[in-house]
């Protein structure tokens, strides 16, 4: 593998190898880092995959500041890389603008849509994959209070504690649901600290259980419910192993399978926007060794038939982007 981590200064452009090869993929990194045991780190794991099946190499890149993102994409693309897949909404923009200039160059962007002829946009059905663990969360919470702590602001984490809340008051019509976000900028994502200290502050007020979808800062929000004695719901990757016993579940967004597939596709990848749901297996959520005494038999068959339920169609969960309102909750 060829890691593309050095920059020279804050203003300097990305260090590359003069022997890169050409039409290898490339993977940018979101801040947070690839091992940040959510997002980044599924996407890690589906580029691993690739390469351990094909015995392939591929470049990558973990941003630590936004300057980066535009002179990551430029470069990987003067080198040859094909495609060129960048984890997270914020590579959008740029994106947006610089792929007219590398036309026979393939971009993939995970969590966002854009708009050119060589770009593949995968965006997940979030909404979906939080009512299930919502469901779970309702019908194992005692206290009829849950939380949810949000990373950065925005309609896409709001589209998270959205479905999130259907879902608990789907088990429990008169539950409470409690919402707060980390924070307005992208550093919300990772603040374990902040994470830690807003987990601690819904439980005061009654949280027996408390999910996370803030990117590495939800490692401090998992962590403080597990010190209090309470469950947690861990968000991207399948992150019940982290407090085995304590975990409730995941929900699973399959970043992971968007990397590997586009990899395995090459250059000849399909542009266009693809859509990632509970029907095509992009999101659900995680039963393991870690988790398995924690859901009963009879909340495993509640959440398997509603997931059957949005799979054919019958139970529509509402996508809080389509028109920023939440019949559930009240940000």
């Amino acid at each position: 593998m060829t890691n593309l981590s050095t920059f020279l200064g804050a203003t300097a452009l990305l260090a590359l190898g003069a022997g890169a090869a050409i039409a290898d993929p490339a993977v940018i990194f979101d801040l947070g880092g690839k091992f940040d045991k959510s997002f980044n780190e599924s996407a890690f794991t589906g580029a691993q995959r690739w390469a351990e099946e094909t015995g392939g190499t591929y470049a990558e890149f973990e941003l630590t500041a936004e300057p980066q993102r535009e002179q990551a994409i430029r470069r990987f693309a003067e080198q040859g890389y094909n495609p060129i897949i960048m984890v997270g909404f914020m590579s959008a923009t740029p994106l947006g603008e610089i792929a007219p200039d590398y036309p026979d160059t393939k971009f993939v962007i995970v969590d966002a849509v854009v708009e050119q002829p060589n770009v593949r946009s995968v965006v997940f059905n979030e909404h979906e994959g939080s009512y299930l663990v919502g469901l779970l969360a309702g019908l194992a919470s005692e206290s009829g209070t849950v939380g949810f702590v949000g990373g950065m602001d925005i309609p896409l984490i709001r589209k998270f504690g959205c479905g999130y809340a259907q879902g608990v008051k789907a088990a429990n019509a008169d539950a409470t649901v409690i919402a707060n976000f980390t924070g307005t900028t992208p550093a919300a994502w990772n603040d374990p600290a902040r994470g830690a200290e807003l987990a601690l502050a819904q439980i005061g007020q009654g949280a027996d259980v408390v999910y996370a979808a803030a990117g590495a800062t939800g490692v401090g929000v998992l962590q403080t419910a597990a010190d209090q004695d309470i469950k947690s719901i861990g968000v991207d990757s399948n992150q019940n192993y982290l407090h085995p016993g304590e975990v409730l579940t995941s929900m699973i967004k399959r970043v992971d399978n968007a990397v590997y597939d586009a990899m395995t596709a090459g250059e000849a990848v399909e542009t266009g926007v693809q859509v990632m749901g509970v029907a095509n297996e992009g999101v659900g959520f995680a039963l393991d060794e870690f988790n398995q005494d924690l859901i009963t038999p009879e909340m495993k068959t509640a959440v398997d038939e509603a997931a059957a339920q949005i799979a054919s169609g019958a139970l529509q969960v509402h996508d809080y982007t389509a028109d920023e309102s939440c019949p559930a909750l009240t940000f």
